[in-house]
């Protein structure tokens, strides 16, 4: 049996009795794609497993290497020593809204503007307040090392929690509409909206800013 031929019969070991679309929508996946692999039709490469193990929350390695976690044949199944990691039981839906430069000041728009509606993603964070999904564009919150949120990635915004130095947050230029993401820090007494990069410089607040809201999560999708 070769590899797509194992992650095949791993894919169908952790759909278990589930329906197809029921397997999909719980863990944000496209169920005719689901459907292409498992008929044969299209091979679940190690990029497209790797990915589709974080959405389901396995362990890893369940997917992109099943031999390697001790997959063993019995007849037509497949049993393993590997159990798929515990599923939250509670999946949220928040808009995609637009970008936001984690650069310098770029354009924003306000959450939940009509129209703006039309892309959602799913996430099991618990959010406080109203919440919403930007893309990051540019790349000063790109760290060489440490916490890193690279372009083309999206985030989380909760406009409920109060932000605090260390947070990661998003704000708004209040005589304009701009907006810009960065790490609230504070320094002397004063605040500062801080790039990840160090080739970037801080901004101070002085004013001229509002915090729209704190980023509780940064994901990338890679299909």
């Amino acid at each position: 049996m070769d590899i797509h031929q194992l992650r095949i019969s791993a894919l169908r070991r952790l759909i278990g009795s589930a329906s197809l679309k029921e397997f999909a929508d719980q863990h944000d996946l496209d169920s005719s794609y689901l459907s292409q692999i498992l008929n044969g039709h299209r091979n679940l490469g190690e990029r497209g497993a790797a990915n589709m193990e974080s959405k389901i929350g396995c362990t890893a390695g369940t997917l992109v290497a099943p031999a390697l976690v001790q997959l063993s044949t019995e007849g037509d199944s497949i049993v393993s020593n590997v159990s798929p990691a515990v599923q939250p039981s509670r999946y949220y839906r928040f808009p995609v809204v637009s970008s936001v430069v984690a650069g310098g000041w770029g354009d924003a728009i306000q959450a939940y503007e009509p129209g703006a509606e039309d892309r959602f993603e799913k996430t099991d964070t618990k959010v406080k307040g109203p919440a919403f999904w930007l893309e990051v564009e540019g790349d000063s919150m790109t760290a060489l090392a440490g916490q890193s949120i690279p372009e083309g990635m999206l985030i989380l915004v909760d406009t409920g929690i109060e932000p605090q130095p260390g947070h990661l947050v998003v704000a708004k230029l209040e005589t304009e509409d701009k907006a810009t993401f960065k790490k609230l820090v504070q320094d002397g007494g004063k605040l500062y909206l801080k790039p990840l990069n160090t080739g970037y410089q801080p901004i101070e607040i002085n004013g001229n800013c509002r915090i729209i809201g704190v980023v509780r999560e940064a994901k990338m999708k890679l299909l």
